[in-house]
């Protein structure tokens, strides 16, 4: 194949991507899907597509279609994602991979007996910051690495989001804080210890059994002496919203920016810190494509413009060009079903050391994933 001719379902978050993959050349958005016929026809006839489809499995059985992006809501990515890949697509899906141990063993397993490419579309791995401190630490600035912590940190009490939300253990939804510390020594987990700590109202604990206003997880990994730990908060806690990583090194560390641009931390020497300015990371991105990852685009002095698809630190364009490369070149993309199963397992686990006191998992051996 010349071109990966994709189909994106779920156009409100996915719609960001489908621009990307009408302007990168090596790809094709060739159709789209959601349920509302109003809403997909007015968003299909703003971007140009002529397929459109209502039922996703109506478009998973396109023979026109070789990869299918999942943007649907929350329970329903494991589930589409194993269909897809049984039907011979390759898939793209959005965070996270599956709700439970047995939806995530499924899809690794789905992904390898079909052949066929799955990607976890992880924001968190591909922003600005994450990518400028990669290229410091890869360089060996920072020396040896001693301490990772992450966090993502949002307060979703106030009513709209869909009902299945409310009450859901934070570490159900844990790859934004989780991935960066994996990632950045690209060492799988191997156990969990998780700490709940608070309470949330009643009506919300009820519904999943899961009483914690903030969850947090120490986590170990496969052959490495370094320790990272990670915190989620959903509800009944304040705090402006945040994804964010800090790393400590010998020589150099990272902190994430307390509020929003305030901009990160680097400390070097002893204890000399510096606020920066993270670049935008066009230059590791095609001409066609590199554009999204701009924060924004001034009109003229009074207004700012934002590009669609340059959302999640500019990750957007980066996630693209992976998906789409991993497949027409027939190798497995970065966050393989394997890797997505270990990020995503951990927070599942996490939560459930939770429930259990504090006691340490082991995590299963179908997701310590090997480079």
């Amino acid at each position: 194949m010349d071109k990966l001719r994709v189909g994106v379902a779920g156009l409100g978050f996915g719609g960001e991507f489908v621009p990307i993959y009408k302007e990168y050349e090596k790809a094709e958005c060739v159709a789209v899907c959601r349920r509302s016929e109003k809403e997909l026809n007015e968003f299909a006839d703003q971007q140009g597509i002529e397929k459109r489809y209502t039922s996703l499995d109506d478009m998973i059985a396109d023979p026109d279609i070789d990869a299918i992006h999942i943007n649907t809501a929350l329970l329903d990515h494991a589930p589409q994602a194993i269909k897809a890949l049984k039907a011979g697509k390759h898939v793209a899906s959005t965070v996270p991979m599956g709700m439970t141990l047995e939806e995530c063993k499924a899809i690794v397993e789905a992904e390898e007996e079909s052949g066929k490419n799955y990607m976890m579309m992880e924001t968190s791995i591909y922003t600005r910051e994450f990518l400028y401190f990669k290229k410091m630490y890869d360089a060996g600035e920072c020396g040896r690495m001693q301490m990772m912590r992450g966090s993502h940190q949002q307060n979703m009490s106030l009513p709209g989001w869909p009902e299945y939300w409310y009450g859901m253990p934070p570490m159900w939804y844990p790859t934004h804080a989780i991935a960066p510390l994996s990632e950045i020594i690209r060492k799988p987990i191997r156990q969990v210890r998780g700490v709940g700590s608070g309470r949330i109202r009643e009506e919300y604990a009820e519904k999943y059994g899961s009483p914690f206003a903030a969850e947090s997880v120490q986590m170990y990994f496969k052959d490495s002496d370094v320790a990272g730990e990670v915190t989620r908060t959903l509800f009944d806690t304040i705090r402006q919203y945040r994804e964010s990583f800090d790393f400590y090194g010998s020589e150099k560390s990272f902190e994430w920016e307390q509020c929003v641009d305030e901009g990160p931390v680097i400390f070097t020497g002893y204890e000399d810190a510096e606020h920066i300015h993270v670049p935008d990371t066009d230059y590791l991105l095609p001409d066609e494509i590199k554009h999204f990852t701009l924060k924004n685009q001034i009109i003229d002095d009074q207004h700012v413009s934002f590009i669609q698809g340059s959302g999640h630190g500019g990750s957007h364009p980066h996630l693209v060009q992976e998906f789409v490369t991993s497949c027409l070149e027939g190798r497995k993309p970065h966050v393989s079903a394997k890797v997505a199963a270990n990020w995503n397992v951990a927070g599942i686990l996490g939560h459930e050391s939770c429930l259990r006191g504090g006691e340490i998992i082991d995590m299963p051996e179908w997701t310590l994933f090997e480079d």
